[in-house]
């Protein structure tokens, strides 16, 4: 196999990972944001205070975008041991 083979794999590798992280990721910044915004306009300090929206929002994200993410996990996996014959083959 050569180096831009590796290359490609790495690279397509950490795209899907990206994508996988995504949803969730900015649903919970977005959530972060208001609760960080609520608490400084009302002035509580509680760290808690964001931990059960953040943990919603995630579900939330989840279940929205579950099935996206789940079928390009799968089209990923399929593409990679599509290509074993060619990475062990080197044609």
């Amino acid at each position: 196999m050569s180096p831009d083979g590796v290359i490609d794999i790495g690279q397509q590798a950490l795209q899907v990972t990206t994508l996988l992280a995504a949803p969730m990721l900015l649903s919970a910044l977005a959530i972060g944001l208001i609760i960080g915004m609520f608490q400084a306009a009302t002035q509580i300090n509680e760290m808690t205070l964001s931990f059960i929206p953040k943990l919603l929002a995630l579900v939330v994200a989840l279940f929205i975008a579950g099935p996206w993410m789940l079928e390009l996990l799968i089209s990923y996996t399929l593409r990679l041991y599509e290509s074993i014959p060619y990475v062990v083959g080197g044609s």
